[in-house]
């Protein structure tokens, strides 16, 4: 499903019509900081605009709950003191995603899709969710790819899901994972300069 904002050959995505989606939107609702909401939504508008744009066939379902919870492991009452964020995200996953009936193969696969968006990159033709996830979140956090979308279209989403303080929000809990647990993939992320290109994210500073 799309809205009628189109920029070129690109429109605006929403949810996939499911209940495990609505259940999805429900649970981060719930624990997100309004930021991390945004950013877990807008995380899908791109993961899905993409796919629309170069054709990559994927499960919407699973790419929109994968993209709703990929965050979930940063918020107080899922962060985890002895494995990485995405990791105890991928966990929860796996739980909700039991709640929602998924069998056993498909719950591992959104716990995959969620570790995977903190990967350099994710093979499209072995992952298509995991590459729409990972190239996301980067167009999201630093802007990394996000020639791939019109001015038009950024500012659709933009207007959409706003920002709302997500680059301090999102650095601070990096910070934190960093601090706490030195080999995790914030840490990592943190040690190769993320805060000078979440700072420099063109999402951030709109012309004009």
């Amino acid at each position: 499903m799309t809205d009628h904002s189109p920029h070129g050959d690109l429109t605006v995505p929403v949810a996939p019509d499911t209940a495990a989606c609505a259940a999805a939107l429900e649970v981060a609702t719930a624990y997100c900081s309004p930021a991390l909401l945004n950013h877990s939504a807008r995380s899908y508008v791109w993961a899905s605009a993409y796919a629309a744009q170069r054709g990559i066939e994927h499960d919407a379902e699973l790419l929109y709950v994968s993209a709703l919870l990929h965050d979930i492991g940063l918020v107080a009452e899922f962060d985890s003191h002895t494995v990485d964020f995405d990791v105890a995200g991928g966990h929860v996953a796996w739980v909700f995603a039991a709640g929602a009936g998924w069998p056993a193969e498909r719950r591992q696969r959104l716990s995959e899709v969620i570790v995977r968006h903190m990967w350099d990159t994710v093979d499209v033709r072995e992952d298509p969710e995991g590459h729409l996830l990972e190239r996301a979140t980067g167009v999201d956090i630093s802007g990394r790819h996000l020639a791939d979308f019109t001015a038009g279209f950024q500012a659709d989403v933009l207007a959409r899901y706003p920002r709302a303080g997500l680059p301090d929000e999102f650095l601070a809990c990096f910070q934190d994972q960093a601090a706490r647990k030195p080999q995790s993939s914030p840490a990592t992320s943190v040690r190769a300069g993320l805060a000078d290109r979440v700072r420099a994210n063109p999402l951030d500073h709109p012309a004009g």
